[in-house]
Formats: C-alpha cells, sequence, structure tokens
C-alpha cells in the first residue's frame, strides 16, 4: 500500500509542478511573450521540464527515505519556464502577474481535489489519503512559491511594487536566494506555513487525517 501511495504522490507532484510552470508560460504568451512555447514548455510532456535537482534527485532521495521508513511525504519543483521581458506589453505589471500564475494554479488543482474529496471519499481509504496529500502538496507549492524571497514567484510580485532602487537590491539577492532558502527551511522557520497548510487541508476535507 506504501508503494501505491508513493507513486500516486509522486504522479501528483509531477503534474502539479508541471501545471505550475505551464501557468507561468500561458500567462507570458497572453501579455506579449510567446517564448515559452517556442521552447516547447506549453506542454504536459514531463521530460522538457525536468529539472536534475528539483524533479529527480529530491524527489528521489524522500521517496527512499519513505521507503524505509520515513514520512510518506514527497516534494519537489520543475525546470523554470524561459520568460524574456523585453517581449512583453508592460514588463514591470506583467511580471507580477506571471508570477501570481503558477501558485494560482497550484490553488486551483487543490480545490479541484478538494471537490473529489467531497464527492467521492466517504470513509478512511488509500483514495482519501492520495486526494489529502495532493491537496496539501498543490497547497504548499502555492503558498510556499509566493514567499518574496528570489527566485520564488512571490519576487516577482513584490517586484512589480517596489521602486527601481528597492528592486535592484531585490535582485542582487537572487544569486543567494537558493542559500537562503535552504537555511530558512533547516532553521525551521516556514514551519508555521506548513502547520497552517496543513490545517487548512484539514478544513478543506473536513476530516482529521488520523489516517496519514
Amino acid at each position: 500500500m506504501r508503494t501505491i501511495l508513493l507513486l500516486f504522490t509522486l504522479i501528483i507532484l509531477l503534474f502539479s509542478i508541471i501545471l505550475h510552470e505551464c501557468a507561468h508560460g500561458i500567462m507570458a504568451e497572453r501579455h506579449g511573450d510567446p517564448t515559452a512555447r517556442m521552447a516547447g514548455r506549453i506542454t504536459l510532456n514531463p521530460i522538457p521540464h525536468l529539472d536534475p535537482i528539483g524533479s529527480l534527485l529530491l524527489p528521489g532521495i524522500m521517496i527512499i527515505m519513505s521507503l524505509i521508513g520515513g514520512p510518506l511525504f514527497i516534494f519537489g519543483w520543475a525546470k523554470p519556464v524561459p520568460i524574456d521581458p523585453r517581449n512583453l506589453n508592460n514588463p514591470k505589471k506583467d511580471m507580477m502577474w506571471i508570477g501570481v500564475a503558477g501558485p494560482a494554479a497550484n490553488l486551483g488543482i487543490a480545490l479541484f481535489l478538494t471537490l473529489l474529496f467531497r464527492i467521492f471519499v466517504t470513509s478512511a481509504s488509500i483514495a482519501a489519503v492520495i486526494l489529502f496529500y495532493g491537496i496539501t502538496i498543490n497547497l504548499i507549492l502555492a503558498f510556499f512559491n509566493l514567499i518574496p524571497i528570489p527566485p520564488l514567484d512571490g519576487s516577482r510580485v513584490l517586484s512589480g511594487i517596489l521602486s527601481e532602487e528597492h528592486n535592484y537590491r531585490l535582485s542582487r539577492i537572487e544569486p543567494f536566494g537558493f542559500i537562503i532558502l535552504v537555511i530558512l527551511l533547516v532553521s525551521g522557520v516556514f514551519n508555521f506555513l506548513f502547520v497552517a497548510i496543513l490545517r487548512l487541508s484539514i478544513l478543506l476535507t473536513g476530516v482529521y487525517p488520523a489516517f496519514l
């Protein structure tokens, strides 16, 4: 049963991050930049979206940990879609919409899975666990990506609000953004966010995940 759960969780994660990136590309195209489509990135085919670390290494490590008794949870990310701000109609404003599009797609998936849960799940079952994990994963993808630290989507939204001077300061953080995020994650700073997301998943499904 645990192997089946891991498989379905991995599939949900994979297509959730693919739809996240496709949403960025579609929004960019709507605002004048077809770079993502020209690069073949607006597709459900997983191969163009795979990131060596976020799509393969990290999920692989988490699967191995789950199989040897660790927590049954998988997380990751896809390769960012290419965007050329020079093609956008209003680069500063349009980048905000492009940044929001990915998290919005994950919120949409979470609500869709919640609807499936409410309609079809009547008791603790493997379907209940899969849907609950799917909802939680998409909520994490949505809210975590809205954190305003480069290269997360929240930094794109923030850059549309800040002045040019503050945008320049924000851009100087980007080369160290990944390191900053790892440090914050390891230190437990974001634990409150993950707890809040778990509680939101419980609220949406109406059940306490005693089966997890």
